[in-house]
């Protein structure tokens, strides 16, 4: 039974096994070229190379492929069969091969951009980008502050709150708005309940949560809305995208820009009872000079402006 399982096996796989690509490439410029002797001068191969191929394929298949006349030859009915898949096959690996090395050529688009964003906004929406430009590589880095364009990084989405090199052009994406955010079914604790026309305050014994990379961050809010920062101590937390992190937890109150907690907002997983206001910074796409209207950096730069709405 074993043996007879082999037997069907093997009977199958010679049925369906393939001449040598070789053989098929020899005989396909005999076929397009109708002549064994220019077949030969096209791949560089000796007539009887090219004969000895198509012998093979027609041993392998069990028919003729052509009829010889004099010094020509002539497809027949199988030939005219196995010429034309053979054909199409080639054309769809030398297309493959094409795209491919085409891919391989053009260098990824370095994109720097600040860690809590890059998280939290770009590379949600990233898919997106993807899917409608797959021609265009990005090679996402997390940096912020002054960056030094043209030295390894293409372009830079930055906040305009320090100083830019001279010469750097900027396309502003979005102004940055701020407010308290918590989780959802924190509010009741953090926040005390809105009086008609009002929006909602923060209780005196909410737990603010700060973090380093933007000390000032309750004050700006504070300031901005024209509200009492929190009289709690809080927690300080090293990154900005901890202290979201944080309050995602229910650990406190912390001051959230619009972009990078909206989708959580939008999931209900975060509330931000004050809502948000401009604290009169705002994003920027940044580059070492103006941006065309075609090719990868433009791509990008349209659907940034697109998806920063």
């Amino acid at each position: 039974m074993s043996s007879d399982h082999f037997g069907e096996l093997h009977s199958q796989m010679s049925a369906t096994r393939l001449p040598p690509l070789a053989a098929l490439r020899c005989f396909e410029a005999a076929a397009r070229l109708e002549s064994f002797s220019r077949a030969a001068d096209a791949l560089h191969l000796t007539h009887g190379a090219i004969s000895r191929a198509v012998r093979l394929i027609e041993d392998e298949l069990g028919v003729a492929l052509f009829e010889r006349r004099s010094r020509r030859v002539f497809l027949t009915e199988a030939g005219r069969k196995l010429a034309a898949a053979v054909r199409e096959g080639f054309g769809l690996v030398e297309s493959a091969v094409r795209e491919i090395r085409d891919v391989a050529r053009t260098p990824a688009l370095v994109v720097s951009c600040e860690p809590t964003l890059l998280m939290r906004w770009l590379i949600p929406r990233l898919p997106d980008f993807q899917a409608r430009h797959p021609e265009v590589s990005i090679h996402l880095v997390a940096g912020g502050g002054p960056v030094s364009l043209g030295r390894g990084i293409d372009l830079a989405i930055r906040r305009d709150d320090f100083p830019r090199a001279g010469g750097t052009h900027a396309v502003p994406l979005f102004p940055e708005r701020i407010g308290p955010v918590c989780r959802t079914d924190k509010i009741a604790l953090f926040f005390n309940e809105a009086e008609a026309g009002s929006l909602p305050q923060l209780r005196k014994d909410a737990i603010p949560l700060h973090t380093r990379t933007r000390p000032n961050a309750w004050e700006t809010w504070g300031t901005t809305a024209d509200r009492a920062a929190p009289e709690q101590r809080g927690q300080v937390f090293e990154h900005f995208y901890i202290s979201l992190q944080a309050a995602i937890a229910g650990i406190g109150v912390a001051i959230g820009p619009w972009q990078l907690v909206r989708d959580d907002i939008d999931n209900g997983i975060l509330a931000a009872p004050c809502g948000f206001i401009e604290d009169g910074t705002a994003y920027h796409l940044l580059s070492p000079s103006a941006i065309g209207d075609h090719g990868p950096s433009a791509a990008l730069r349209d659907w940034l402006l697109a998806v920063s709405i």
